[in-house]
């Protein structure tokens, strides 16, 4: 499986990137960055300190540092603290896994040089793939699918993170979100409906320092600073593994509950970046919804056989 993964590393996005440095079925064909938890220079040296610190072999290729809904946002210090990975130290990072050029232009080159093949793995905000598609619109009939950890569709009662409607990565760029869901390739939403069942709870972090050794350490040092927030805001004893459920759902789908049905970003207002959508099952449809293509949300996952998973990839 080919994999272009965009991101804003971000703690669970160190996570993912873990994951997919022990996955020999995916091809990892570029690491794309962009703003969000971090501004844009911290998240593309946060990518490559990550690429090297796990082996990777795919190139960095920096992205978009301002949104396109011209809206500035304060940084996520408190989640995922200043320099995005948690306050752990950062030495100087090797700068040749950095290769010129712009991510959306990537994104562009890479379906094209492999039609019908290519997954998307989106973690941050969209703006790199929107712009892809404001560039060359018909390049989404080209990918293969886009998977996207953001949104919140009110399953469980989960609703929004970043406000009591939006979820951070959407609320972060919601004009480029809705784009992206208009535009004629697939999209599988994997958002906060199915990723708060994924708690990384003190013992199995205990268990990854343990069983994974440098790496597995690295991650629990970083997620000690992420613990304090959830302990905080949610009570819990732990974190929540997000980014890593959208690297699940390209090798096991199976283990997901789905519904079908064009999306909507709510683009202004007081409910910006609330993500709504039509069922495919509504009768009489509604016109906002109806020129859209059906997209997938994630309504469900089994998350014993995602937590054991993860343990066992990122183990090897």
């Amino acid at each position: 499986m080919k994999v272009i993964f965009d991101t804003d590393p971000g703690i669970d996005d160190a996570m993912a990137l873990l994951y997919l440095s022990k996955l020999p079925e995916i091809d990892l064909l570029g690491i794309t960055t962009v703003v969000g938890n971090a501004d844009l220079a911290t998240t593309t040296r946060n990518a490559l300190f990550l690429r090297e610190r796990f082996g990777l072999s795919a190139p960095v290729v920096r992205g978009a540092g301002k949104t396109l809904d011209g809206v500035e946002k304060a940084e996520p210090v408190i989640v995922h603290g200043v320099n995005g990975l948690g306050e752990i130290e950062i030495p100087a990072v090797d700068e040749s896994g950095l290769v010129p050029g712009d991510a959306s232009q990537f994104i562009i080159d890479t379906l094209k040089a492999h039609p019908g093949e290519v997954t998307i793995i989106a973690v941050g905000r969209m703006t790199n793939l929107a712009l892809a598609l404001r560039a060359e619109p018909e390049v989404a009939k080209l990918a293969k699918q886009v998977i996207i950890m953001g949104g919140a569709f009110g399953y469980q009662g989960r609703s929004g993170n970043i406000t009591p409607a939006a979820e951070a990565n959407i609320h972060g760029d919601p004009v480029a979100a809705d784009e992206i869901f208009a535009a004629d390739w697939p999209v599988v939403v994997v958002g906060l409906d199915v990723t708060h069942d994924i708690i990384l709870d003190t013992t199995y972090l205990e268990t990854l320092s343990r069983e994974v050794g440098e790496n597995g350490a690295l991650l629990a040092q970083m997620c000690e600073h992420y613990a304090r927030f959830y302990k905080e805001m949610m009570g819990l004893s732990g974190v929540v593994g997000h980014d890593l459920l959208a690297v699940t759902y390209a090798l096991r789908p199976e283990w997901f509950e789905t519904r079908r049905g064009p999306v909507i970003v709510v683009r202004d207002g007081v409910a910006v970046g609330q993500t709504i959508q039509m069922p495919e099952s509504r009768k009489g449809g509604h016109p906002d919804w109806a020129n859209r293509p059906a997209q997938t949300i994630c309504t469900g996952v089994d998350a014993g056989k995602v937590l054991e998973h993860y343990r066992e990839t990122v183990g090897r």
